[in-house]
């Protein structure tokens, strides 16, 4: 009897240990001594870096076309201002067809650039007028009044640079003007609001569009911007607004570079600002690259981002754009 009370026992201890938590523990601990016991090593083969043409190119109603080549660069490459200028090529032969003519687009360079060109050649590269004439960066454009874009035209572009060819096609759309523009203070903010605007989309079809701003202020007889910029955010298309009337708001990408200015005012235009409004039209494909930038440009070191390839509408193997813009203006004087 003794002994079959200390089986008995011995038995309902056992019960007592064996609970679901400690079950559970031994059966991780038993998943991971098979992990641990169990290693492979897989080697991964990374491809090396490739260089590749890197095609910027633009035409829109009014304006002549306009490209820039450069040389991709190697992640772990230089990120200095010479090594950005470096990366700019010449010597490539550019043509453009709009469907009847071709045009041999003509090389431009800083270091020669005709009467009158310094400025917009600074705006373009981000170099001051008085340093321009200093480096040799090319673009190619022409100055045949008949290769300015025209609505509706499709203009295809090909590049002949070291033995290969490139070339995409773009489209000038019909624009859609924005229905009205102003601006509103914020509650806690009396002096300083967004720009806001009214537009209605077209029924059908497919459209797309892309917001810049200049504000037309000037310091000491200089204007504060010389060139339009883009917000964060600035491309957008009719997926889910299609037919619609709606309004919206856009912030002040300029506030952000001004270093006197408070964090809390940064995004907002001042009562006061008198600001241009580019708002541009474009097709699907130049819209798809648009978004991919701007998207890797917004996901950039985020390692909980998923990766975002840039796609291009040019073939051939290069990297870029061809863009055509439909664009239209309006002026915002920033009153209530």
């Amino acid at each position: 009897m003794m002994m079959k009370n200390k089986i008995v026992n011995f038995e309902r201890t056992s019960l007592l240990v064996l609970t679901p938590e400690v079950l559970t523990l031994v059966f991780l601990t038993l998943v991971f001594l098979s992990l641990f016991s169990c290693t492979k090593e897989v080697m991964i083969d990374i491809p090396g870096y490739k260089e590749q043409l890197v095609v910027d190119g633009q035409i829109e109603t009014g304006q002549p076309p306009f490209v820039l080549l450069s040389r991709s660069k190697d992640i772990y490459a230089p990120t200095d201002f010479n090594s950005f200028l470096g990366s700019f090529v010449s010597g490539a032969v550019v043509t453009m067809y709009d469907g009847t003519n071709t045009y041999t687009l003509q090389e431009v360079c800083t270091d020669n650039l005709p009467p009158g060109a310094e400025q917009f050649a600074a705006d373009l590269f981000g170099i001051p007028v008085s340093e321009i004439s200093n480096y040799h960066l090319c673009g190619y454009t022409s100055f045949d009044p008949n290769a300015f874009g025209q609505v509706g035209k499709t203009y295809t572009l090909n590049v002949e640079f070291e033995g290969k060819s490139y070339s995409g096609s773009t489209q000038i759309v019909q624009p859609t003007a924005l229905d009205s523009v102003y601006w509103k203070p914020e509650p806690d903010l009396s002096n300083y609001g967004y720009s806001y605007a009214f537009m209605s989309d077209p029924l059908g079809g497919y459209d797309a569009y892309k917001w810049e701003v200049k504000r037309l202020n000037t310091v000491n007889g200089e204007p504060v911007d010389k060139r339009f910029k883009a917000t964060f955010s600035p491309v957008f298309d009719d997926e889910f607004i299609d037919g619609k009337s709606f309004e919206f708001f856009y912030e002040n990408p300029m506030s952000y570079d001004d270093d006197n200015l408070e964090d809390n005012l940064k995004g907002y235009y001042k009562q006061g600002d008198t600001v241009v409004i580019k708002f541009s039209k474009m097709d699907r494909y130049v819209y798809e690259f648009m978004i991919s930038k701007y998207t890797q440009l917004q996901t950039n070191g985020n390692p909980f981002a998923s990766p975002t390839n840039i796609v291009s509408n040019l073939s051939g193997g290069c990297l870029g754009v061809w863009a055509g813009y439909s664009p239209t203006f309006d002026t915002l004087i920033c009153q209530p």
